[in-house]
């Protein structure tokens, strides 16, 4: 493994829309290569997380090294292969960087989609070399010339560069295989240079520590030798390095060019950083490599532990996890009504779900979650700027000179008939057209400039229904943008709950404020007094429902008599309930809080 020259070394990353089959191609290209054994194979192999495999999607960027004889010649093949949807285009242009070239997939009946593009463009911006495949051609409906002629149209594709394959069937295995070798460039770099080694990635194990992936970009790193983390300035010894295949396999020496592991005895996943430059220890002179563009958290959640006592747990959850996903990012904060817990930032909905799913299903943990919300801009009115994140940071009114929202630019692709549709769902999100070009006689690209707070909560899901799951969407975040906003608290028996104010446009107001104060109603058990919930902007109540209080018979024992005596009873019982509304507190129950999120965009369009 060690004597492949530079020159037979590949590195390459798989891009697609999701569910056009990159994992599944991903396997046959482990098994044409005998990467792994046919009695170890299974279906999309590289997805190991339990997630992963229950939802069929992939969520982490996974390395692999291959072995492939062309010519007489042996070629090391490092394939990273990619998640596909929008939320984690992080972890796409983590792998990029770390690549000369990628394999473009196109799935052959539904042509060139949203993501594809979006992909296709970031591969070209880091100055890839793009092999575009069309895959899942032995489909009975597959569309081939017509896909070919999108992919000429939307991303200026040589048609004959296209290799045709089937992930599932093995069909044109090899044709992929000898592209690979001979279009893609090896990798630049020098083994005897200084070592300089990019940090992309790295997972915790419970016996090794801290376990570093890594792509050589110059020099060599052997076992034994003293590493220097440049951005973490700390120093560690390599106890072991080596391949993934895709379990990992030691070597002795990783070269410029490889793409590889190194475990240093690192007792905390907190020293290492992605995008971090690896150097020798003895080398003061090594320069940091361009890391990566911060990732920007764009939906902000609260989590808290359903049973308080939970408080610790959930923090060395979340630290686990933040450590593994760096695109997460979580701060302590308490909620009258909730407790302690913490303040979650997520790419998009997808994620925060996921990292949910994951806190429940790996770490065991029953969790509460605040309504989602999109990071606004204030402007006060001496000038300074406020970002906020929750509700309750939102400035009085009279302090506010500019309250500004996300916008972000949205491309759907979709077949024609739909496109009045898509503009009308727009619309009604105070989207702006930009741009209507077709793609070919039966597809179109539509661009829209929309808040992002109307996009992440049910777009995709509408957009799904409305083109019967034909259309797709994919969006990126342009700037802020002056609107209309407003802070809506939710008040219970006079009291605003925090963990129910929203910030929403002031045109929506009324209506979301009725329909939430009108499910509180329906959850929150009855009193012994009555109940006001109001839905407030300041102090205007815009919103009203009342529980009714519940009642006991007061009178039952009077037989006949005076009637002076029923009102007696009758007039004590009311002011005992008028002494209990002011000193009693409302218990609000948890399905209350869950009813209100899952209806957190309540009465959408």
């Amino acid at each position: 493994m060690a004597d492949i020259p530079l020159k037979n070394i590949r590195n390459f990353c798989i891009i697609a829309h999701i569910d056009h089959g990159k994992s599944t191609l991903a396997d046959r290209l482990l098994e044409r290569t005998g990467t792994v054994a046919v009695r170890k194979m299974k279906a999309q192999l590289l997805d190991a997380m339990d997630l992963e495999r229950e939802r069929g999607i992939t969520i982490k960027a996974k390395a692999v090294t291959l072995h492939y004889d062309f010519q007489g010649e042996t070629y090391e093949l490092n394939l990273i292969d990619t998640p596909g949807h929008v939320d984690f285009q992080y972890e796409v242009s983590r792998s990029l960087t770390c690549c000369e070239g990628a394999l473009l997939l196109v799935d052959s009946f539904q042509g060139v989609e949203a993501q594809t593009v979006a992909n296709a463009y970031a591969a070209m911006d880091h100055n890839l070399k793009i092999i575009p495949v069309i895959n899942k051609v032995d489909l009975q409906h597959a569309r081939i010339d017509e896909v070919t002629e999108e992919m000429e149209q939307i991303l200026g594709i040589d048609p004959f560069e296209i290799v045709k394959c089937s992930g599932k069937a093995g069909i044109g295995i090899d044709e992929l295989l000898e592209a690979i070798v001979t279009r893609i460039p090896p990798p630049t770099g020098e083994p005897d240079k200084p070592l300089q080694a990019m940090v992309f990635d790295s997972h915790y194990d419970d016996y090794r520590g801290a376990i570093t992936y890594v792509r050589l970009m110059e020099g060599s790193v052997q076992r034994g030798q003293k590493l220097r983390f440049l951005r973490g300035g700390l120093t560690h010894e390599c106890l072991e390095l080596g391949h993934f295949v895709p379990e990992r396999k030691t070597t002795n020496a990783l070269r410029a060019g490889q793409v590889g592991y190194l475990i240093c005895n690192i007792k905390s996943l907190k020293d290492v950083f992605i995008g971090d430059t690896v150097a020798l220890a003895s080398d003061t002179e090594t320069q940091p490599l361009e890391g990566y563009q911060p990732p920007k958290r764009m939906v902000y959640c609260g989590l808290y532990p359903s049973d308080g006592q939970e408080f610790t747990e959930l923090r060395d959850a979340l630290e686990k996890l933040s450590i593994n996903d760096p695109s997460f990012e979580f701060q302590p904060e308490t909620s009258e009504a909730l407790g302690f817990g913490f303040r979650c930032g997520f790419l998009g909905m997808l994620h925060m779900e996921i990292v949910q799913q994951r806190l429940e299903g790996e770490c065991d943990i029953d969790l509460v979650q605040t309504a989602p919300n999109v990071t606004y801009q204030v402007v006060k009115r001496g000038g300074e700027v406020l970002n906020i994140h929750r509700p309750q940071e939102v400035p009085d009114s009279g302090e506010i000179e500019e309250f500004k929202q996300p916008i972000v630019r949205v491309n759907f692709v979709l077949p024609i008939e739909f496109i009045g549709t898509v503009m009308t769902l727009c619309q009604d999100r105070r989207g702006t057209l930009k741009s209507q070009e077709y793609l070919s006689a039966t597809r179109a690209l539509v661009t829209y400039d929309l808040p992002l707070a109307e996009v992440i909560y049910d777009l995709h899901d509408k957009l799904k229904s409305s083109t019967r799951g034909y259309g797709t969407m994919d969006y990126e975040i342009i700037g802020y943008e002056n609107a209309d906003l407003v802070r809506m608290d939710i008040l219970v028996n006079g009291k605003p709950v925090d963990a129910l104010a929203i910030i929403c446009d002031r045109r929506d107001a009324d209506r979301r404020g009725r329909a939430v104060v009108k499910k509180l109603k329906e959850e929150i058990d009855r009193h012994m007094f009555e109940v006001a919930v109001q839905a407030a902007i300041g102090s205007r109540v815009i919103a009203r429902e009342t529980v009714p209080a519940m009642r006991k018979n007061v009178t039952a024992k009077c037989y006949g008599g005076d009637i002076t005596r029923k009102r007696k009873l009758l007039s004590k019982q009311k002011e005992g309930k008028k002494r209990m509304k002011s000193i009693g507190s409302v218990d609000i129950p948890q399905k209350a809080f869950m009813a209100i999120l899952e209806s957190g965009n309540e009465g959408s369009k």
